[in-house]
């Protein structure tokens, strides 16, 4: 791949160059990451360390009781990590109907926030399954600078800081959250100091004990005893039960490259169906930043949704695989259904039977680590453990109460998950650490940024630069404020419902890359991180 090296969009930043790489949405996260390699340690090392301390520095967007999961390329072989949690044995439909009613439909009322969304954490047991895998360093080192700004205090970073003060109305009386995180009454402003107490306890614990003592030990029992203090349904069965899941990542063809996914129960495969739509496509024959070239990419993405909302849940109760919606034939007839000329309303088709933070890190010897971690909506469901700084997601908000649905709420079922790593082969070998964190927005980020690098030739940091688009749940269109408005209006002539978004932290995602410049390990990485978020590209 030969980049053009002209970035066409203003920024702030440069793209960096090193032989080792940490890319986070943080720069004391990718500090912490790029500690661990200085001590020794490899790309494993170095994504648990940013992982944990993200964690205290981006509470916002992750916690100690978040989901996560992982892409790693150990020199040779691409391993995939589900470390997504399922639903507690107390869940079914007439659980959330005793408590909440039905709605107009006949349907259970199930809540976004509150305990009642909260699923069994996987982000801490699968920073264990990571380590014993692949770790050099002892876990307590891993752990080591998250405990440290935990205990001595951050000092909380421009975008953080909105984002916190945008939440306290939602949550601020959920169990946990004001005393936890309004340690003033309020949210903490830009250039304040927020010291977690609660989190340092754990993640000591963690140190000493290593991960199983969040699901077996004492934060188990503190969080499972602050259950029953407030209305929570997990036990310590649920935690206990707990085990994070090797996968076989799934992966699609594009331009001479494979594009890998973590299977279902996430999205990922939103992504390869998207590209495998485009691939019938000369995209590269459009100029680049053309109505006509977003027109066809947003028509993919559309096309890959309507699927994906349909068939997509824990594989278990899926009745469609991912090879059906992956097929060739099948991808054939979604392309065709694509009118050049007008925006269209999808439907699923039929294949034939058969809040997040992303970081990116790499090491000289040729290991790359896709990592992401979530608690979904920010600050997840808004319960904290106080005692023990356990800030719980709500990813059982990702259940349907539909009982025709694959994705029905039942006990101990995983939920259809936003949150996906993606990883770039070609030849058999390691080409791309990558990710786009951002609800719904991950893999249309994937999308949009590999169309740019491969079909374009953009470097890294211009395509993570570039206005984006997101396809919505009813296929209207939002826009980032610094798209083309001449472009804007061509899309609206086509037919897109448009709406202009100036949020981009939570509406167009934000991406960490990490590309190899040579099958030769000591020519090195070019990596960007995206200025949407606080985060930077670190390495030596």
């Amino acid at each position: 791949m030969s980049f053009d090296w002209h970035n066409p969009y203003l920024t702030t930043r440069a793209p960096l160059f090193a032989r080792n790489v940490v890319a986070t949405s943080h720069p004391i996260a990718a500090q912490a990451g790029n500690r661990a390699l200085l001590d020794g340690g490899n790309a494993v090392d170095a994504a648990i360390a940013a992982a944990a301390t993200l964690t205290v520095v981006e509470p916002i967007s992750n916690g100690l009781g978040s989901d996560a999961f992982a892409l790693v390329w150990d020199g040779a072989q691409l391993h995939g990590l589900n470390a997504s949690g399922p639903a507690p044995a107390a869940w079914n439909l007439d659980f959330f109907r005793r408590r909440y009613g039905e709605d107009d439909h006949g349907l259970a009322r199930r809540p976004e926030r509150g305990w009642d969304a909260v699923t069994v954490p996987g982000a801490v047991a699968g920073w264990e399954a990571l380590h014993r895998r692949f770790g050099r360093l002892s876990f307590a080192q891993l752990m080591h600078t998250a405990i440290e700004v935990a205990e001595r205090g951050v000092t909380i970073a421009p975008i953080v800081a909105r984002k916190w003060q945008a939440a306290i109305p939602i949550l601020s009386a959920q169990p946990g959250y004001a005393q936890t995180f309004m340690p003033a009454g309020r949210a903490p402003s830009i250039g304040e100091k927020f010291v977690f107490p609660g989190a340092a306890r754990t993640l000591r614990l963690l140190a000493d004990q290593g991960g199983r003592a969040f699901y077996e030990g004492e934060v188990a029992e503190g969080i499972v005893a602050w259950a029953a203090r407030t209305g929570g349904s997990m036990t310590l069965d649920d935690l206990a039960a707990y085990r994070p899941e090797w996968v076989t990542p799934i992966s699609r063809a594009y331009r001479g490259y494979q594009v890998h996914e973590i299977p279902p129960n996430g999205q990922g495969i939103a992504a390869l169906i998207a590209l495998g739509i485009l691939e019938r496509f000369d995209l590269a024959a459009l100029p680049l930043d053309s109505a006509q070239a977003q027109h066809l990419q947003i028509e993919a993405m559309k096309l890959a949704f309507a699927d994906v909302y349909r068939y997509v849940a824990d594989p278990a109760s899926m009745e469609i695989t991912p090879a059906d919606m992956l097929a060739d034939a099948y991808l054939d007839r979604r392309a065709a259904m694509i009118d050049p000329r007008r925006a269209a309303i999808p439907q699923a088709g039929r294949p034939a039977a058969g809040g997040t933070v992303y970081l990116s890190t790499a090491d000289e010897s040729g290991m790359m680590v896709s990592f992401i971690q979530s608690n979904y909506m920010g600050f997840g469901s808004g319960v904290v453990v106080p005692e023990y700084g356990v800030s719980l997601q709500n990813r059982g908000a990702g259940f349907s109460s539909d009982p025709r649905s694959a994705n029905v709420v039942a006990p101990g079922k995983r939920p259809f998950h936003t949150i996906i790593p993606a990883f770039l082969t070609k030849d058999g070998q390691a080409q791309m650490s990558f990710g786009v964190m951002g609800g719904d927005m991950q893999p249309q980020g994937h999308v949009q940024t590999l169309v740019r690098m491969l079909d374009f030739h953009q470097q890294p940091q211009a395509a993570c630069d570039a206005p984006r688009w997101k396809v919505n749940r009813d296929f209207t269109l939002d826009l980032e404020s610094t798209f083309d408005p001449a472009v804007s209006a061509q899309l609206q002539r086509l037919g897109h419902q448009l709406h202009t978004i100036n949020d981009p932290y939570m509406d167009f995602g934000s991406g960490q890359f990490i590309w190899r410049l040579s099958t030769d390990s000591d020519h090195g990485y070019v990596a960007a991180s995206d200025s949407r978020r606080d985060g930077q590209a670190v390495g030596f």
